[in-house]
């Protein structure tokens, strides 16, 4: 079983920046994707941006592409989004997930393991 946990959440200002950091933990998959999800008040969770563990492959939505990059370090086993220029509308639970396979994907369906949450505020 994988373990993970965000943190890094936090209140900022529209245009502000934020990093948040999703530690991994536990029987980690030498060929995986983790990704990040978000869930605002009232409405579904929706992929962010996800990158395969084993591989150069990275995937984002159209809402977030330019403005969020995420990453890995391989040897901390942590997944980093660098969130830059945020929005009002990019306020959230943020969440770290991961399933077995060298395929970003972007349905959460698909993914096994899932972390708590951090909460994004961004004021206007």
């Amino acid at each position: 079983q994988v373990q993970l946990v965000e943190s890094g959440g936090g209140l900022v200002q529209a245009g502000g920046s934020l990093r948040l950091s999703c530690a991994a933990s536990g029987r980690i998959f030498s060929a995986a994707t983790v990704s990040w999800f978000r869930q605002a008040l009232g409405k579904e969770r929706e992929f962010v941006a996800g990158i395969t563990w084993s591989g150069a492959w990275t995937r984002y939505s159209d809402s977030v592409k330019g403005r969020f990059t995420i990453s890995r370090d391989n040897a901390k086993n942590t997944v980093s989004l660098q969130m830059n220029s945020l929005k009002p509308e990019d306020t959230a639970v943020y969440y770290c997930a991961s399933v077995r396979g060298s395929v970003v994907r972007s349905q959460g369906g698909e993914y096994d393991y899932w972390g708590q949450g951090t909460q994004v505020t961004v004021s206007s």
